[in-house]
C-alpha cells in the first residue's frame, strides 16, 4: 500500500532535476502546490531533510519556524504529510473533507507532536484535500 520515497539510500539532497524526474507527470502538481502555499498562504520557507537513508528525503514547507507540511517525492507521485494538533484535528472533523480523508484522520497515528496524516498525490484532483488540510493547519 505504501509507496516508497524516491530518494531512499541517497546521501545527498536531491536536485530539482532529480525531483522532477522522480515525480514524472506529477511534477507540475508538486510545483502547483508549492507555489500555492508560498503565494497564497505565505508558506515560502523550504528545507530538505532526510531522517535517515532508509526513509529518503522530504521537503518541509515552513511558515517562519513552524513546519506546515512535509512533501516526499515518490516515483510518479508524492506523499503529503501533516502533523495536526488537537484543535486542527477537531476543525478537520468539522470541515467538508471527504469521508476517505476523515477515515485517514481517524486511523492516523498519534504522536506527542500531534496526529500524523499522510495523503498520496497522484494528480491535480488530489490537491483539494491537501489545500483544505493546509488551511486548517495554518488556522490552528
Amino acid at each position: 500500500m505504501d509507496i516508497q520515497n524516491a530518494f531512499i539510500n541517497k546521501t545527498l539532497q536531491p536536485t530539482a532535476e532529480e525531483v522532477s524526474a522522480a515525480l514524472g507527470a506529477t511534477a507540475g502538481v508538486w510545483k502547483q502546490l508549492v507555489d500555492w502555499l508560498a503565494v497564497e498562504k505565505g508558506v515560502a520557507d523550504q528545507e530538505w531533510k532526510s531522517g535517515s537513508l532508509k526513509y529518503g528525503w522530504s521537503l518541509r514547507l515552513k511558515l517562519k519556524k513552524r513546519t506546515i507540511v512535509y512533501l516526499a517525492p515518490c516515483d510518479g507521485c508524492f506523499r503529503v504529510a501533516f502533523v495536526l494538533g488537537d484543535r486542527a484535528v477537531a476543525a478537520a472533523r468539522e470541515s467538508d473533507l471527504s469521508k476517505g480523508v476523515l477515515k485517514l484522520l481517524d486511523e492516523a497515528p498519534r504522536y506527542a507532536e500531534g496526529t500524523g496524516v499522510r495523503l498520496m498525490v497522484k494528480g491535480a484532483k488530489d490537491l483539494a484535500a491537501v489545500r483544505k488540510l493546509a488551511v486548517i493547519k495554518l488556522a490552528n
